[in-house]
């Protein structure tokens, strides 16, 4: 943090942690708990206010439960009443896939993409594992680096943030590999979050999205793009290294601009047509945005599926003004 004693600056008109900010934390546990305290707190005084989130670990009071388990710290945060839920009230298994090639190590803002995307699969990870939820991770680049299976047990977290902190390597991105070996490994429906810049040519993307949505699993996929990846916003030409390939060229970025533009929206559309093909929930995040927003992308992709707790579902009267989709 810029000084000991101070709280992350808030985005503007938000209520939510800049990222630019959030990433000064060199802790990765740290920052995604943060990140999480940013979602809580920034909730009633954000433009999403109102919006249901019972999905987490907290549902609103109705009349008639027991007031010996409200929540007084989220009461105090929040002016709202909640009730804590027990474990068996929730039997979620989710696996964070996410991508750790060397275009992930692209950055124009103070950290990486990985950086961005390590620490949204860990304020996930610590979004859901306190309702009891099981919570897995597959790491990967051209092929699978690390596998930690779905549990709910203490110091699982700790492993799973060793995992996420591994440096970008390999030399491509194929989606292939690993989405197969999650096909292998899980053989119980439950919900996959791929976190990824999905910059792989679309036909791959095809092949390796279609089995796993085809096995059952609720898949719910984040696009994590740099702000100059998504408008080349580079002033003087110069000369470029494909971070995979290693191919080097010369680009005059005013030049290129209109066409690059083109060829990404053409990616962009086609990987959205995919996702809705395949029942996927697609959302794509620029890593200038704040992680809590990112949050409630999923929360609501969560809702509309009406994948609620089962006391949820009768109890959300009102969930709160929808949300635009980021995609």
């Amino acid at each position: 943090m810029s000084h000991p004693g101070s709280a992350p600056t808030r985005a503007a008109g938000a209520g939510f942690i800049e990222p630019r900010v959030l990433m000064r934390i060199r802790n990765l546990e740290l920052r995604a708990r943060v990140a999480v305290e940013g979602f809580w707190s920034g909730l009633h005084r954000s433009p999403y206010h109102g919006f249901s989130v019972e999905f987490t670990e907290y549902r609103p009071y109705a009349a008639g439960d027991d007031p010996r388990y409200l929540d007084w710290r989220v009461l105090g945060r929040s002016d709202r009443y909640f009730i804590k839920k027990f474990e068996d009230e929730t039997n979620l298994r989710c696996h964070l896939l996410v991508d750790l090639s060397r275009s992930m190590s692209f950055g124009t803002a103070g950290y990486t993409k990985l950086e961005y995307a390590a620490t949204l699969a860990a304020t996930l990870a610590f979004l859901l594992q306190p309702q009891g939820d099981a919570v897995g991770l597959v790491t990967f680049d051209e092929q699978v680096r690390d596998v930690v299976p779905a549990r709910h047990r203490p110091g699982h977290l700790r492993r799973l943030l060793i995992a996420l902190e591994q440096a970008a390597g390999g030399r491509a991105t194929n989606l292939a590999a690993p989405l197969r070996r999650i096909v292998e490994l899980v053989r119980k429906r439950g919900l996959i979050v791929l976190i990824s810049d999905l910059l792989a040519p679309r036909e791959p993307l095809e092949r390796s999205l279609t089995p796993l949505a085809a096995s059952g699993h609720e898949v719910i996929v984040f696009q994590v793009l740099d702000p100059a990846e998504q408008n080349l916003g580079l002033s003087q030409p110069a000369m470029f290294r494909d971070l995979e390939s290693g191919q080097v060229q010369f680009i005059d970025p005013a030049a290129a601009r209109a066409e690059y533009q083109r060829r990404l929206e053409a990616h962009g559309s086609a990987i959205r047509a995919l996702c809705q093909r395949l029942g996927i929930g697609l959302h794509r995040l620029g890593t200038e945005r704040p992680l809590e927003t990112a949050l409630f992308d999923f929360l609501r992709e969560r809702q509309q599926r009406g994948k609620l707790p089962r006391h949820a579902a009768g109890r959300a009267r009102h969930p709160g003004p929808a949300i635009a989709s980021t995609v």
